[in-house]
């Protein structure tokens, strides 16, 4: 194996977490008793800027815990249509809380602000009323892409004209967002009611997410994460992998977004050498870890078992496009060996 490509979720923990995992002191957490689970969700509460966070098993579990506390039956959220919450969350929204997604497609964040802030939905007799905006950051189905600043102050503005509209954000790689924009963690939040982090994405924990937001929000968030089955005992042992990652790991994310860089120099020199073969790159200068390609979609699977068998792994997501992610088990030595199999690849196609 060369490079696994297809998500940063398939990183493995390193020997100093496992170490910290090993060493972790743990206690009861649904009695709230586990104290590094407690160490964590302080820390990254004051990382976020909330004043309280709630660590659960996973980012879809966040996202739908803060969707459920935000909104009634038959109510309204509105999201970009590509977005994880509707796209990649199994039907959730409206399985476990009722709810109905008005989607705005749009891969420039700022119209879609404005396009999305002219179809919320009042609180009328016949309509299902707007409760709840979510936003991505990064947004994983547009290659990584930033939410800009000037998309984030009209939503905060919009947000404040609207006190009935909550505001969260899908921060799953907001780590990402953070070191390329050089802006803290907690400036890219501000404004939001909530938002979900990851710890086994970027920052290549094992296990987990937290969902952060007020004191009063948190408190009931728990009661709904017990109600949904995700109630842990002894986590501290998988809760010290994220304690450490989020200690560790985020400075070195600037190096998945410049190996991230290389494919796609790589991809736009390809796409320059085989007009013929109709490739084109969806992010040409991606902004974080991920780089899209497109071939003609009968010729996708052929390639992904074609990298495969030269042992790097890539994702197929549909329409002929392949995703590859750049993350902590891609070090910068194996980057030759990659694109020598990109090329290889692409010239049998």
């Amino acid at each position: 194996m060369i490079a696994d490509l297809r998500s940063d979720t398939f990183t493995r923990p390193g020997l100093a977490m496992r170490s910290a995992m090993a060493a972790a002191e743990v206690g009861d957490d649904v009695f709230q008793e586990d104290p590094t689970i407690r160490e964590l969700e302080e820390e990254v509460a004051g990382v976020t800027g909330f004043d309280a966070a709630l660590y659960v098993p996973s980012g879809t579990m966040s996202n739908q815990i803060a969707i459920n506390l935000q909104t009634r039956p038959g109510d309204s959220v509105l999201i970009e249509a590509e977005s994880h919450v509707f796209i990649y969350e199994a039907g959730a929204g409206p399985a476990l809380s009722g709810i109905q997604f008005d989607c705005v497609y749009s891969a420039d964040f700022i119209q879609w602000t404005d396009a999305a802030a002219g179809l919320v939905r009042e609180d009328t007799l016949h309509s299902a009323t707007t409760s709840l905006i979510v936003v991505e950051n990064t947004h994983n189905r547009h290659g990584g892409r930033i939410f800009p600043a000037a998309g984030l102050e009209r939503i905060r503005a919009f947000r404040q004209k609207h006190p009935g509209v909550s505001l969260h954000c899908d921060g799953a790689r907001i780590w990402n967002a953070a070191v390329a924009t050089g802006n803290s963690v907690a400036e890219l939040l501000n404004g939001f009611d909530s938002a979900s982090v990851c710890f086994s994405k970027g920052l290549g924990a094992p296990v987990g997410s937290a969902l952060c937001g007020s004191r009063e929000l948190v408190a009931r968030a728990r009661k709904v994460r017990k109600r949904w089955g995700g109630g842990m005992r002894q986590a501290g042992i998988v809760a010290a992998g994220a304690l450490y990652a989020l200690r560790h790991h985020r400075e070195r994310i600037a190096e998945d977004h410049e190996r991230a860089g290389i494919l796609a120099e790589l991809f736009r020199g390809l796409c320059s050498d085989y007009p013929n073969k109709a490739l084109s790159a969806k992010t040409p200068d991606p902004q974080t870890n991920m780089v899209y390609l497109q071939v003609r979609p009968d010729q996708a699977q052929s390639m992904v078992d074609a990298l495969s068998a030269m042992g790097v792994l890539v994702l197929p997501t549909g329409g002929g496009w392949i995703r590859a992610v750049t993350h902590l088990d891609v070090p910068g030595h194996v980057m030759p060996k990659v694109c020598d199999a990109f090329a290889r690849c692409l010239k049998g196609l």
